[in-house]
């Protein structure tokens, strides 16, 4: 059963290859908390609003 993508969501492969990092970075940023805001889904995967996305990444610009 192939599983649906909401819309306006990012999957953590999408992420990862728009910010050009491995999964195991966003993992260890997760756990430190510097990652985006994420959505579980019930089958365990993880999933990143469009808008959280682009919020972490403008509060990103401003910390540079």
């Amino acid at each position: 059963m192939a599983t649906t993508k909401p819309r306006g969501t990012l999957t953590l492969a999408e992420f990862c290859e728009e910010l050009q990092i491995s999964p195991r970075t966003f993992y260890e940023w997760r756990a430190k908390r510097r990652a985006p805001r994420c959505i579980k889904l019930p089958n365990g995967e993880l999933r990143i609003r469009r808008t959280a996305y682009e919020q972490w990444l403008d509060a990103q610009e401003e910390a540079a």
